[in-house]
């Protein structure tokens, strides 16, 4: 259905696809994968777009093996993204239709062009950010190898290409302007009388910051101490090759397994060995601030560095392993407020201290003055976009448990994918806030495995559990069906929830009877 404009037919949407897909030819993967898409689409089974099918049905991965870390269809449904944006941009410059995979879900819309609405514009003015050469990720070179050789065997497809690296290369010179809101404050770690707070005259001086000739385009996502191809997240998010950076050295992190984090090929790469400094150009405005750590033994529990913002430290005598509470485990930390120094710059310092400072990847995002932005998570392997049109993560920071399939339908809420599906068990979540906050927490459950049956057998007490957020218990002996009976949205919302000192909302579920579960998890910080 055309969003915006008049519903279009079934059959003009059928025949679009069939169109689009014969264009495909030359690229069969993406045919076969877009078939599929439209496919599900036009028999109303959207629900079954998920990373799981589109990876096991479409490219062959083994149903009994294939986990999250496989990031097969991530890959290729942003080529997929491209190759239409290419498509309706030369040989399908004049259908009435056009067939978009808006970013972070696999869904594919079929809108009519005369009439997009500013959201859909957005997406597809977003695609010419992004090169299609650099979607591959390097770790599917194995499963990829052959399509990768048919894109460079196409000539039209290089073309294309190089095209898109050009409007990369402009638009990263593009000033991106925000307005500035407020103050900078820059926490001190474990020592917070110490943490230089702004006056209302220092927070003016800082949105008087000089706009350098080149701001970075923001969002910005690097991966420290990597050189190669850009890489996709879970969520649909591109992390770029290392920049803006001086000192030390980058290196490849040993294999091994991380917990904590859907997507380990953020830990792949370190800068480290010595000290190092970054100096990104902002435009004037409030950020906010991510940093990623992984710790491995031996030297994890010896390792303490600091971390400087424009001066003022950010993070002093820092033990990645002591925060996040062992080594292989990646560690997030969250930093609201951030703003450019006088001359246009966030200049982040890793000095050498009492042994050599390591980073895995840093963020920047467009941030809310003195508030951390919301974070949204929903238990499954793709995004969901709820009816208010707001972006719900991929499952994340969680150790243990499993997620259920297949997708269940739940009512009793506007948003039913929300619910879709659970991760049941013994688990936990460890979630990254700024420290400094206070935070609402939601959470949506939904009764998906118990369903009443003839034998009676089924119903209040089959499963209960509790809930616990940093210690303090949130949901004793609960029941979910006993409050709303099976397949049926519920919500508990918990308020002024302090995090840990290291910045954290750690939820334990605590099975009673049978296991815990929990669809999806939101987290609002309360500033004002």
């Amino acid at each position: 259905m055309a969003l915006g404009s008049a519903p279009l037919s079934a059959d003009a949407e059928r025949a679009e696809l069939e169109t689009v897909v014969a264009a495909l030819e030359r690229s069969p993967r993406l045919a076969k994968l877009l078939q599929f898409l439209g496919q599900k689409y036009l028999d109303g089974q959207t629900d079954q777009i998920t990373e799981y099918n589109i990876a096991t049905e479409v490219f062959g991965r083994a149903k009994t093996s294939f986990d999250s870390t496989d990031s097969v269809a991530r890959t290729e449904v942003y080529r997929l993204r491209k190759k239409l944006k290419d498509y309706y941009d030369t040989e399908g410059k004049d259908h009435r239709i056009q067939i978009l995979i808006p970013f972070r879900t696999y869904a594919p819309e079929f809108i009519s062009r005369d009439s997009l609405t500013p959201r859909q514009q957005s997406d597809i003015d977003e695609l010419d950010r992004i090169p299609i050469s650099d979607q591959v990720d390097p770790g599917e070179v194995q499963s990829l190898a052959n399509a990768e050789r048919a894109n460079m065997a196409d000539p039209a497809g290089s073309h294309v290409a190089r095209k898109q690296r050009l409007l990369l290369a402009g638009a990263a010179i593009a000033a991106l302007v925000l307005i500035s809101f407020g103050a900078v404050q820059f926490w001190r770690r474990n020592q917070p009388s110490d943490s230089p707070v702004k006056s209302a005259s220092d927070s003016a001086e800082s949105s008087r910051s000089a706009t350098p000739s080149n701001p970075a385009t923001v969002p910005l996502r690097l991966l420290a101490g990597y050189s190669g191809s850009p890489k996709v997240d879970s969520a649909g998010s591109y992390w770029e090759a290392d920049r803006y950076v001086t000192g030390s050295a980058g290196f490849e992190r040993p294999k091994t397994p991380i917990s904590r984090t859907v997507d380990p090929m953020l830990f792949d790469h370190w800068r480290t060995g010595g000290e190092f400094s970054y100096d990104i150009p902002l435009a004037p405005g409030t950020y906010e601030l991510h940093l990623f750590f992984v710790a491995s033994p031996p030297d994890d529990e010896t390792q303490f560095f600091d971390v400087i913002a424009n001066g003022k430290p950010l993070l002093t005598s820092f033990n990645i392993s002591a925060d996040a509470l062992g080594p292989n485990i990646a560690d997030e930390k969250v930093f609201k407020d951030i703003v450019p120094d006088k001359d246009g710059y966030l200049h982040l310092k890793f000095p050498t201290g009492r042994t050599t400072p390591i980073l895995n990847a840093l963020e920047i995002l467009p941030g809310l003055p003195h508030r951390q932005l919301p974070i949204r998570l929903v238990m499954q392997s793709a995004a969901v976009t709820d009816h208010n049109g707001t972006l719900w993560h991929p499952d994340n920071y969680f150790q243990n448990g499993v997620v259920s399939d297949p997708p269940r339908q739940v009512g009793g809420t506007p948003d039913p994918k929300l619910y879709a599906q659970e991760r049941y068990g013994h688990f936990t979540y460890s979630i990254p806030v700024d420290a400094r906050g206070r935070y609402t927490l939601v959470l949506h459950f939904a009764e998906l495995y118990w369903i009443p049956d003839p034998t009676g057998k089924i119903g209040v007490g089959s499963r209960v559990f509790r809930v616990y957020c940093n210690g303090t218990t949130l949901l004793d002996n609960f029941d979910i069906f006993k409050e709303v009976g099976s397949l049926h949205a519920l919500t508990k919302t918990f308020y002024h929830l302090r995090p840990t000192p290291e910045g954290k909302l750690d939820l334990t579920f605590d099975p009673i009877v049978n296991y815990a579960t929990i669809s999806a998890i939101e987290v609002i910080d309360e500033g004002q």
